[in-house]
């Protein structure tokens, strides 16, 4: 296939995000641009505003930003910290250590724990270091629940947990940009301050909004902070969401699209939108398993339900690999970024997609496997189908 050609057929988009946009939410978002004064656009957003908590499984407010999920990430930090504040960090891959390069532009001093991008945080060692903190320098602690680029997941709740144990006064700020709507998060129940979110992967979304979900103690905090913030500012976004509105001039037709997607992870209900995508990654570690590839993450309880990173075979490139799938099958397979640039390659599996779309991609990935003479043993294709076939809602219990 030439790349300037156009190939019959749908592109199989499995990277990690952006993702597939359903036909639903590109409908939504096909409406005439409205007034963002107006009361048509204050009703959609008062009602954006009352579901996307929802999603977030939280009663508090979350904030809607025309921006990137690095948006998010500068919006928790100065928010919250002030120059000078210590934050703790742990290293779970590329986006944690993007995350703190930014910190550091910020002023804040960040300390980075961990890690060989194979493992999530670890709890205790939180722990320890907080309970060596008696004089409360580290002001928070910032964690990425699903690591994008390793596909390895962290438990939040066990991080607050190690917080609290440590009685410590450090606030909580998770990053969810490629969990959300995908993996299980509770931003009320396991006690987080801050959560990011963008709307490009879980949320079904093309790129373009981002999200900031905050406790009261967050709150609190904003109050005290002193790092400028002009276009970042919560105080201005809450006063004006209060009553329907935004500060300045929302993503409106994205803003359309949000209110759709909310249904739609609604409608099919989040516990059920969860176990689809558990399901998916079962099916696709299934598959690695069966070629005799080992996978990124290497702690089992800790595997994505979003997306699994593959390691090569020694010798063999990801990247050229990635090439052949693309050039051949029309198949778009993410990267790997920084520490494991040409070393893994990424198969997405979240967001708007199914048992075909799943068994579609993983043949593109044993076939391009066979053409670019990566070492493999054939058969995973039917190991995830018969995951997918004995697992499927229909399928007879013995």
């Amino acid at each position: 296939m030439r790349l300037n050609s156009h190939p019959s057929g749908r592109h199989f988009l499995q990277i990690p995000g952006p993702t597939n946009v359903p036909d639903r939410i590109l409908r939504a978002m096909d409406h005439p641009t409205i007034d963002h004064r107006g009361p048509e656009f204050n009703a959609l957003a008062k009602k954006v505003l009352r579901s996307v908590r929802q999603v977030f499984q939280t009663k508090q407010p979350v904030i809607i930003y025309p921006a990137s999920g690095t948006g998010a990430w500068e919006a928790a930090l100065v928010n919250t910290l002030s120059a000078g504040d210590t934050v703790l960090m742990w290293e779970t891959g590329h986006f944690a250590s993007l995350w703190k390069k930014m910190a550091d532009k910020l002023g804040i001093k960040s300390e980075f724990l961990g890690g060989d991008w194979r493992q999530p945080a670890d709890p205790a060692a939180i722990e320890k270091r907080l309970k060596e903190d008696k004089a409360h320098a580290i002001k928070a602690v910032c964690i990425v629940h699903n690591e994008t680029s390793t596909g390895v997941v962290t438990d939040v709740s066990a991080v607050r947990q190690a917080i609290d144990a440590a009685k410590h006064p450090a606030l909580l700020l998770v990053d969810t940009i490629s969990s959300l709507g995908s993996i299980d998060y509770r931003h009320d129940a396991w006690g987080v301050d801050v959560t990011v979110a963008g709307s490009q992967k879980g949320l079904m979304l093309p790129p373009g909004l981002s999200f900031n979900a905050i406790s009261e103690k967050a709150l609190a905090a904003s109050k005290s902070a002193n790092t400028p913030r002009a276009f970042w500012n919560w105080e201005e976004m809450l006063a004006a969401n209060a009553n329907g509105w935004f500060p300045y001039t929302p993503a409106t037709n994205l803003i359309y699209g949000l209110s759709e997607a909310c249904d739609m992870l609604l409608e099919e209900g989040l516990n059920s939108v969860f176990a689809r995508h558990t399901r998916h990654a079962e099916a696709t570690r299934a598959a690695v398993t069966a070629w005799g590839l080992e996978i990124l993450c290497s702690d089992t309880k800790a595997y994505s339900g979003s997306l699994t990173a593959i390691m090569m075979p020694e010798g063999h490139d990801a990247d050229a690999f990635r090439k052949v799938a693309l050039e051949n099958f029309n198949l778009s397979l993410g990267q790997g970024l920084s520490k494991v640039a040409g070393k893994v390659f990424r198969i997405g599996h979240l967001g708007d997609f199914n048992d075909l779309m799943l068994m579609g991609a993983l043949s593109g990935v044993e076939m391009a496997l066979g053409l670019a003479k990566v070492p493999h043993k054939v058969g995973g294709v039917q190991a995830a189908l018969s995951y997918l076939r004995d697992t499927a809602p229909g399928a007879r219990r013995s």
